[in-house]
């Protein structure tokens, strides 16, 4: 009876410990296709921007509240489900953002658009948190590189988004956008099995009492590298936030492209980010995050410096290059945080991408605002000093544990 104990014990380790990669996959599906319908917003700008005659600041204002929704309760869900985990919650999640999409394509006036966004931001608040969490739990310690395929999957969807709107949308009408009620709809399919599984392996940590291994860090150490990180979001989605909101105009303005061709060079941008993230955490896995937060924050400032200066060639090259290496900063972080606060995955999660979405929010307005009073070249050559900020991740201690 003892040896049966103790083999029903050893599997049941087993099986909490490795890497399940078909959940990590799974995840990452379902990310892409919860920020593919995110990314469907600032896709839209130019269609919302002709048919409500909006100003750059409303354009802005339009990112901040899906933002602040987005921002504000993530770290309030991810507090909760640290002490009441809930499988199915992305599920609810993502039935706020289909209803966010359905009222977005057939708004017909500027406060019902940012109802429609807000929406969206809400289930991508639900969503978030616990998707971190599981991928953490699935990564059988391959912390990294779980959330690396993680966030791949996000970036991938971004940089779809634009794609398909410039192929669905621009060349009918807003109301087309309903047809991306079908990815929340395939997205809800996959939420199902992952949260059997999610639940399944909750029951099984239940039954085995594992220890939760700590940095050998003060408490002032891990406040004072948390606000770093903190700073380093703010200098990353600061300047994200330049692009995925006004490159299109910035192309359209400088070079007269068309609302497609602006659209084509912001997937580039997008795709480039995908495969930054998909480097960002297993670089940091082998090398140590702190280098790999440090090279990919500070690193692009060079090429940011030098895009506003730039032809129309070497503007689709130097905007890959930036993508490539700012995005390979975020699953360094993330991880970075959460092996700073073990104990508090979902809050962690939630604080940070929620962090991250406020400070885009906030740039989008901002930067916004300062279009419409200078230009919106003058925004890209402001914004290019921003990565210089990434300095301060020489100040980030190197992790040991305890």
């Amino acid at each position: 009876m003892e040896i049966e104990n103790k083999t029903s014990s050893g599997i049941q380790n087993e099986v909490v410990q490795k890497t399940v990669y078909p959940i990590l996959f799974a995840v990452a599906i379902a990310h892409l296709f919860n920020d593919l319908l995110q990314a469907v917003i600032p896709a839209a700008y130019p269609i919302l921007k002709e048919n409500y005659n909006l100003s750059f600041t409303q354009i802005g204002l339009i990112t901040l509240s899906y933002q602040l929704a987005a921002s504000i309760l993530q770290p309030i869900v991810g507090l909760y489900t640290d002490k009441h985990p809930k499988p199915f919650s992305q599920m609810y999640g993502m039935l706020f953002t289909l209803a966010g999409i359905i009222t977005l394509a057939y708004a017909t006036s500027f406060n019902i658009v940012l109802v429609a966004v807000v929406l969206v931001g809400i289930g991508s608040s639900i969503f978030h948190p616990e998707s971190s969490r599981i991928s953490f739990l699935a990564s059988g310690g391959k912390r990294g590189l779980a959330q690396s395929i993680f966030q791949l999957g996000g970036n991938a969807g971004t940089a779809i988004g634009p794609l398909l709107v410039a192929f669905i949308v621009v060349p009918r009408s807003q109301h087309h956008i309903v047809w991306f009620a079908i990815i929340a709809i395939m997205a809800l399919f996959v939420l199902y099995r992952i949260a059997f599984w999610y639940q399944n392996h909750l029951i099984l940590k239940a039954k085995k009492k594992s220890d939760i291994v700590l940095p050998n860090l003060t408490k002032r150490q891990v406040t004072f590298s948390v606000m770093i990180l903190l700073v380093l979001i703010f200098s990353k989605f600061f300047y994200m936030a330049s692009i995925s909101s006004y490159f299109t105009f910035y192309l359209m303005d400088k070079f007269q492209l068309s609302i497609q061709d602006a659209q084509f060079h912001l997937f580039w941008f997008l795709a480039a980010c995908a495969v930054g993230t998909l480097l960002g955490g297993p670089l940091g896995d082998k090398f140590g995050r702190k280098y790999v937060i440090w090279f990919s924050v500070l690193g692009a400032a060079p090429f940011t410096l030098l895009l506003p200066f730039a032809d129309l060639f070497w503007t689709g090259i130097l905007s890959v290059v930036i993508g490539m290496i700012i995005s390979s900063a975020f699953p360094a972080i993330l991880v970075y945080a959460q092996e700073l606060l073990p104990k508090k995955l979902g809050m962690v999660s939630g604080l940070f991408y929620g962090f991250a979405f406020g400070m885009g929010g906030l740039g989008s307005a901002l930067l916004g605002n300062l279009a419409d009073q200078t230009s919106i070249t003058y925004i890209y050559q402001l914004c290019a000093y921003l990565p210089l900020i990434g300095i301060v991740a020489l100040f980030l201690p190197n992790l040991k544990k305890k």
